[in-house]
């Protein structure tokens, strides 16, 4: 058994090994799935860890993943994947890569990576968001997933009590989860890396409204802005519009500073019981 397979740590779950110029070999692992698919953060990661390492090939000294745009084309099956990357720019304070995941030579998943370093002293020149209300750590209730959603035996998220009639069948009429996010791989917290994988952890707030279990990520931008400090996040994630059998899905992440640590965007596919 691969390190991938048996660790629970991110960290490993998402390492990758150089297997020729720009390209790296993944074992993606059962641990950071749902519904027996790889999360979309989770392979964030790992696209990331690819455009760091093929940028510092060519002489980029970056740090972080600030941005990254990934469209899910297919579903990649756990095991094996190749990862190949193109730097397309690497500059004084910003570099790009584009990077692509394949099985069987097929593409099932591409990104478009920015690279920079974020520094952990500097103070927020402005800043448009704050902490939303959010129960108390204690009172919130801890979110399993169920039995197919094993990415939460890697995280712990507890959920606002007011955001979660849904377990029982109620339907909201605001499309919104708000919860409480910490990392429990067994391995490390937050990360500026690992704030990808966070900006896609959230359940999706469709089901808020009443949608299927059926929410596959067609696409999912995520930028972190910041370097976390604290243990726990605070994590709101909502809708904004679902038309035409998508929606439109935003998530933004704070840490004990009040401080917008990362935050993310997606298009995915939805259903409703009501529809045909």
């Amino acid at each position: 058994m691969t390190t991938a397979h048996s660790s629970r740590a991110l960290r490993d779950a998402a390492a990758i090994e150089p297997v020729g110029q720009g390209a790296y070999s993944v074992e993606l692992s059962e641990y950071y799935t749902a519904v027996g698919h790889p999360n979309g953060g989770y392979l964030q990661c790992v696209m990331a860890n690819a455009a760091l390492a093929a940028a510092s090939e060519v002489g980029a000294n970056h740090l972080h993943t600030t941005a990254i745009s990934t469209n899910y084309m297919s579903a990649p099956a756990l095991g094996p994947a190749i990862i190949s990357t193109d730097v397309r720019k690497v500059g004084r304070g910003v570099s790009f890569v584009h990077v692509t995941l394949t099985q069987d030579n097929q593409v099932t998943t591409e990104s478009l990576v920015t690279l920079g370093t974020l520094d952990e002293d500097s103070p927020a020149r402005y800043m448009d968001a704050s902490p939303f209300e959010i129960a108390p750590l204690e009172d919130c209730r801890k979110s399993t997933g169920g039995d197919e959603v094993n990415l939460m035996s890697v995280a712990d998220l507890r959920l606002d009590p007011s955001c979660t009639g849904w377990w029982t069948g109620e339907i909201s009429e605001r499309g919104e989860v708000r919860g409480w996010l910490r990392l429990d791989d067994g391995d490390a917290t937050w990360s500026p890396w690992s704030l990808l994988f966070a900006s896609d952890v959230m359940p999706p707030a469709t089901f808020a409204l009443g949608s299927s279990g059926w929410v596959p990520t067609l696409q999912l931008t995520s930028y972190v802005r910041r370097v976390p400090t604290s243990e726990w996040l605070r994590v709101r994630q909502w809708c904004v519009v679902i038309a035409d059998g998508l929606v439109d899905e935003r998530c933004e992440l704070f840490d004990d500073r009040g401080e917008l640590v990362a935050a993310s965007n997606q298009l995915a596919m939805v259903r409703f019981a009501t529809e045909h």
